[in-house]
């Protein structure tokens, strides 16, 4: 927890931004994309209400701190949104589109994403939360580069102008939502060293009462984004930020923007707004009431004695509560701003008035997990820290996958709890659904997830119960998480979500496995049980397996002692495959019912953990590759990089090597080594020993690097040197034409003859950050390029050197090989081998090769 999140830090903010009533949304394309100094300067600066919207969950980046790719990098990196957003204090919602990897233009982008798909979402949660400004933080033009970035800009400036369009977007296509008319439409010109401008803020103002700058808040809140690394310092000092104004329908605003003194100007930010809104005099009185307590509050409170604030919130809550029940009975004939303003502010103000009477309530259980269809009791206790009275008047699930279980304990206002006391009851919630990530509940459709959006952002999805207590003012209602709390000796206490899991998760270690064709085939698959329950129960495990292949028994059984029980049952697969895929699959039985599927444990610190369901399935490419001879490789990983296991089930004999090894390790028993992708940018270790490393190429050794960035340009990283454009070059349509420029070149031909056939069925990209010039000592065998674009043969540059061979290859194996390509991984065999080929590549130490 943040410190501006408790205390007199926390209660000074949300009373001081009581009377704010306005909303500002701003868009981008990927998780790191949003502006968090503006963010941050909004939400604590100036009380504003913030929401980010990120197209994509940044499914097809990179990742820093680990090996996940795909969807499990897209939770990751949606978490670390969260996690941001619980620094900054705004919201966070996300379209439908899947992150399918870097594009050049937004043509391409849009050939992935339909463009009034995507349009749709965004008109749907505009029309959800209800901005009265919206920022870009892109252009929508070339100028942004990636070509998501240009979506990301185009869409936001159409939804601005299509969000109040009920033809285009009714109500049904937008989940229920109406429409909503933005008022002004910005751009962020911080990216653009402020040419444009129309308006600029400092986001190094000092907050007294934090105790911190809003651009230190900002740099916490951009640092977790770790898996992108994204660490940043928080620098002290003036910070400035800008804006340019493209649209405005706000009647006050000053016709020309750089007058605008504010991105407000023109626009009732107070509650006021509503008075003309709302039709029954009571309402009308009731806002009143409410613009009259929300100053009162900000008045009377005193950070020593937030007793002093208690009648004016309490005041403030009866309006709105009285807001909010005739809002929620006239839903579909109120005004759209009224429901989402005073929904939003009956939050902050219960959160205030819970602070300033000193209550606190937390919702506990003694595991973090329970079995789908079972029940668990949760520890509901409310605190009493003031002296007033309170008392619980009820506590129920709040979250779909959660139900009142039987066996909850009654609650009352007869229950009440004496100041410097608490009072704890139980409810009983049964898990109903699984607890997963939510878009991922059913498979993608190409780029797009199937899940449709809500409306609902994703930081108000925890399981939780809703708890109703009664004050001496009255009745308040609040949604408190479901958590496991304990101590751990090294990060002190830990907090856990109460997830939803089945009662035994099966488990296989991959997803994707690698084989010879026409090969013997001597594997183990080993299937791994956890229990849900907290009964004991035994497991019986059978393989559904492929022709070809046979197991060394039919089943076998398992005992599960109880919850979080694990088990571990084996088989000897055996047989041989023809080239092709092929699945092997797990079904697990016990008492009577039959288990298929079980997850991945998303666990890093900085985030909250995350399970990523799978069936119990695992799926065989048998590819038609010969091994090189004499191989034996040593493996130094990189950054997300799941290429030597594959390695290893192709049948070559590898030794994954510690950076910090490298100036030690004997070298000499291997023939090759190979480094991972952007090795050198996460090993500072692998530098240092790169000079040893071509030395012991110059003495036979055949070395193999796979991409980095511009850390490949240092002089003497690679043999000789190469240059890069900024931004680097690439091939970003995995189906580009490849072009053979060295037919004969051994990394074409041994030992696997590569083909038309083997460039088929790439995913993503075919090579990233590709060298713009090339030293004439290398062999380019390749050429390729995106459509329209000047050919480049950056793809593999290969030399002799010394006596050995050394090798760049900047095609994306990184992802091939793991997606179960069968041409990627023929490759990679052949460059694993092309220091042993018939014919060496170059001529001598230093002698270019012929192209």
């Amino acid at each position: 927890m943040q410190a501006q999140d408790r205390g007199a830090a926390a209660l000074g903010q949300l009373v001081e931004g009581l009377p704010v009533a306005v909303r500002v949304l701003v868009i981008g394309a990927h998780p790191d994309d949003e502006d968090t100094r503006l963010i941050t300067w909004l939400t604590r600066g100036h009380h504003v209400d913030v929401a980010y919207l990120s197209l994509t969950r940044g499914d097809g980046g990179q990742n820093l701190i680990g090996d996940e790719l795909g969807d499990a990098l897209g939770v990751i990196r949606t978490e670390e949104l969260l996690a941001a957003r619980r620094i900054d204090g705004a919201h966070q919602y996300f379209t439908r589109a899947y992150d399918f990897g870097f594009s050049k233009t937004s043509a391409e982008s849009f050939e992935h994403w339909p463009h009034d798909s995507v349009l749709e979402d965004v008109v749907t949660v505009v029309r959800a939360f209800r901005p009265q400004v919206i920022v870009s933080v892109f252009s929508g033009t070339p100028r942004d580069g990636h070509g998501q970035h240009q979506v990301a800009g185009i869409v936001a400036r159409e939804a601005y102008d299509a969000a109040m369009d009920t033809v285009r977007f009714p109500r049904s296509a937008t989940a229920g939502y109406g429409a909503w008319a933005p008022l002004k439409f910005y751009r962020a010109r911080s990216y653009f060293n402020g040419e444009g401008a129309t308006f600029t803020y400092n986001a190094g103002e000092l907050d007294p009462v934090l105790g911190k700058s809003f651009a230190e808040i900002a740099a916490e809140s951009r640092s977790q984004h770790k898996s992108q690394g994204f660490g940043v310092i928080a620098r002290l000092g003036a910070q400035t930020g800008s804006l340019a104004r493209e649209a405005s329908r706000a009647r006050g605003a000053p016709a020309d923007a750089k007058r605008e003194r504010s991105i407000f100007d023109g626009i009732d930010t107070t509650w006021r707004r509503l008075l003309p809104l709302v039709t029954r005099p009571a309402d009308k009185t009731a806002v009143e009431r409410l613009v009259a307590a929300t100053s009162d509050a900000r008045r009377s409170l005193s950070l020593y004695d937030p007793a002093t604030g208690v009648p004016a919130l309490e005041r403030a809550h009866a309006a709105l509560a009285q807001l909010a029940a005739d809002a929620q009975a006239a839903r579909q004939s109120m005004n759209g701003d009224v429901l989402v303003s005073v929904s939003d502010g009956l939050q902050r103000v219960t959160r205030a008035l819970l602070m300033a009477r000193g209550i606190a309530i937390e919702a506990t259980v003694q595991r973090d997990e329970v079995a789908l269809g079972d029940s668990i009791p949760v520890e509901v206790t409310v605190y009493n820290r003031g002296s007033g009275r309170v008392s619980i008047e009820s506590a129920s699930p709040m979250d779909a996958a959660l139900t009142r279980g039987a066996g909850s304990a009654p609650t009352g206002h007869e229950a009440v709890i004496a100041p410097d006391s608490a009072r704890t009851d139980t409810v009983y919630v049964r898990g109903d659904s699984l607890s997963q990530p939510w878009w991922l509940a059913t498979p993608r459709r190409g780029d797009m997830f199937s899940v449709p959006i809500d409306g609902r952002s994703d930081d108000v999805r925890d399981a939780g119960v809703r708890v109703r207590v009664a004050l001496d003012g009255g009745q308040v209602v609040t949604d408190v998480p479901v958590v496991r709390r304990y101590g751990d000796p090294v990060r002190g206490a830990v907090e856990r979500p109460l997830m939803v899991v089945p009662a035994v998760a099966v488990t296989l270690d991959h997803t994707m496995e690698l084989a010879r064709a026409n090969t013997p085939l001597n594997r183990t698959v080993q299937v791994h049980l956890t229990a849900g329950v907290t009964q004991p129960r035994d497991v019986q495990v059978s393989l559904t397996l492929p022709t070809g292949l046979h197991a060394d028994s039919s089943s076998r059984t398992a005992h599960l002692g109880g919850f979080d029980a694990t088990a571990t049952v084996s088989f000897s697969i055996t047989g041989q495959l023809t080239p092709g895929h092929y699945e092997i699959a797990a079904l697990a039985r016990s008492g009577g019912d039959t288990f298929a599927i079980g997850y991945e444990a998303i666990e890093y610190a900085h985030i909250r953990p995350q399970k990523l369901y799978r069936r119990a399935a695992v799926t065989v490419e048998a590819v038609d590759a010969t091994l090189p001879p004499r191989l034996d490789v040593a493996y130094v990983r990189g950054v997300g990089d799941n290429v030597a296991p594959m390695l290893q089930e192709l049948g070559v004999p590898l030794t994954v090597i510690d950076p910090a090894r490298l100036t030690t390790v004997d070298l000499s028993p291997f023939t090759t080594v190979v480094i991972g992708t952007r090795a050198y940018e996460a090993h500072p270790e692998l530098a240092a020993a790169n000079a040893r490393l071509l030395d012991w190429v110059r003495h036979g050794g055949t070395m193999v690097v796979q991409y980095g960035q511009y850390e490949m340009t240092a002089p003497g990283r690679l043999p000789y040197p190469i240059s890069l454009a900024r931004p680097a070059n690439r091939v970003t349509d995995e189906n580009a034409p490849v072009r053979i420029l060295v037919p004969n070149d051994p990394v074409l031909t041994w030992p696997n003859r590569i083909t038309a056939d083997d460039w088929t069925g790439w995913v993503q990209e075919r090579s990233l950050y590709m060298p713009s010039t090339i030293d004439s000592h290398y062999t380019t065998p390749l050429s390729m390029n995106d459509p329209g674009e000047p050919p480049n043969s950056g793809a593999i540059l290969e030399t002799r050197l010394g006596a050995g061979t050394y090798v760049y290859t900047t095609l994306s194996l990184f992802r091939q090989l793991p997606a179960g390509n069968p041409g990627a991984s023929r490759l990679f065999l052949n460059l694993l081998g092309v220091g042993e080929a018939p014919r060496a590549v170059g001529a001598a130490d230093g002698a270019p090769t012929p192209r």
